[in-house]
């Protein structure tokens, strides 16, 4: 097996899994998951053995095409299967895992990731590497797959999931959710919110259905960082494309979260996130800006990370710019002195695994952006953008299409300026 870099150990780049069929039964209670994983997947090579990442839980019964494999083993978070023939280069296969357990979160640089009690519930985000803390996948981000999740559980909470809703049946204090995400998903995407909630619809001129999922005594209406999220919606559309997928849900947990979180078609904010202000409102503008910007273009490399963080953090300039707030150029001067009087750790392209969520990646990345802009003129800038989310939708990207990309669409020769604002050490003079 080879991994992919900054991929945490995770990882198996020999076979791609195209979709996850996952039936979970919860107990919020007492944390306890009981569960079965359907994957279809397709060999990349020929596998004598492949590798699923999972991790705490146990791995009751594991068939390869509905066979028993001639060995499993489960050790340091990895499900090794080897089957009971080798499997060829271009053959799909099935693989089920029932497993169970009581899920934690997955240690690493950033802490500890995935699976988390609440106070009064559940709350699973995988970015970045804390999928297998409650399915066994192939944990690496240019895997993208679809997904059919059951969730069951009792009590009186909602349940919020990527996708669509498709079925929802409560009798009896038990609930039964089934959540379809056809679109293809990496793993570090996945989410699911067990708690107490309500679903609002949000009005937008837009045809894309948003919804906001909340607890009940707190505001996110008039008055809160949610009071334009429809427009929102409506705005970056005109900026970046089409939405990409089939609505869009926001999600507010009862408890106090240090920082959103992301996922595909939905976005997870703790209570202090209501509140109006421009410190929250640019943090509801981020996150759904991530559904153009990582959840449809998805990185295939962790160390192209500033295409996901820097778009989504420009997108917050341009929210205010659309919005009668302060243009993105007030902004980009302002981040700009900020960045230039700290010094910048490293390039923006590959900084290493322990800086990719540092701060200066989002604003140097949006530095770049604006750059790029004042370079292009907005004309062919906004259409790079749009010809960016349209020509790789729901694909893998790396910054050399992204430079191939604006040269294209520019007709300008720009690599002396990609080299200074991507791969130099040396933050480049503005303007």
């Amino acid at each position: 097996m080879k991994p992919a870099d900054y991929a945490f150990g995770h990882g198996d780049d020999r076979f791609d899994v195209t979709h996850y069929d996952l039936d979970l039964a919860c107990n919020v209670t007492t944390n306890r998951l009981t569960a079965r994983a359907e994957l279809t997947c397709v060999a990349l090579a020929d596998l004598p053995e492949f590798e699923l990442d999972l991790h705490s839980l146990k791995a009751d019964k594991v068939l390869v095409d509905g066979a028993a494999p001639a060995k499993v083993t489960h050790k340091a978070a990895k499900l090794k299967v080897k089957p009971a023939k080798p499997l060829r280069a271009g053959r799909t296969f099935t693989v089920v895992v029932k497993y169970s357990g009581k899920p934690r979160p997955v240690p690493g640089l950033f802490g500890g990731a995935g699976w988390e009690e609440l106070t009064d519930g559940i709350l699973v985000t995988s970015q970045p590497y804390g999928a297998p803390s409650w399915f066994p996948c192939n944990d690496r981000p240019g895997n993208k797959a679809g997904y059919r999740v059951t969730v069951k559980y009792a009590g009186s909470y909602w349940a919020s999931g990527n996708g669509a809703v498709v079925e929802h049946v409560a009798r009896g204090g038990q609930h039964r959710w089934v959540f379809e995400q056809p679109e293809p998903m990496p793993t570090y995407l996945a989410a699911l919110h067990i708690g107490v909630g309500v679903a609002r619809p949000v009005p937008s001129e837009s045809a894309v259905p948003v919804e906001i999922v909340h607890p009940p005594l707190v505001n996110v209406g008039a008055g809160s960082a949610f009071e334009r999220q429809g427009e929102m919606v409506t705005v970056f559309e005109e900026l970046f494309g089409p939405y990409p997928f089939g609505g869009y849900r926001a999600v507010v947990t009862e408890d106090a979260l240090e920082i959103p979180l992301e996922a595909q078609g939905m976005s997870i904010f703790g209570a202090n996130h209501a509140a109006a202000g421009w410190a929250n409102e640019r943090l509801v503008a981020h996150e759904l800006a991530h559904q153009w910007f990582g959840n449809s273009v998805t990185v295939g490399h962790w160390r192209d990370i500033w295409l996901h963080e820097g778009f989504a953090c420009y997108a917050e300039w341009l929210w205010s710019e659309a919005s009668g707030g302060r243009t993105a150029a007030s902004h980009a001067e302002e981040h700009w002195r900020r960045l230039s009087g700290l010094g910048v750790p490293g390039p923006l392209v590959d900084p290493g695994p322990g800086r990719m969520f540092d701060d200066w990646i989002y604003k140097r990345g949006a530095l770049t952006l604006h750059a790029l802009r004042a370079r292009v003129a907005d004309k062919a800038f906004f259409t790079i953008l749009r010809e960016w989310g349209t020509r790789h939708r729901f694909g893998v990207v790396t910054t050399q299409d992204f430079t191939a990309l604006a040269e294209e669409v520019s007709g300008q020769e720009l690599t002396a300026q990609f080299d200074a604002w991507l791969f130099s050490k040396k933050l480049p003079a503005l303007g």
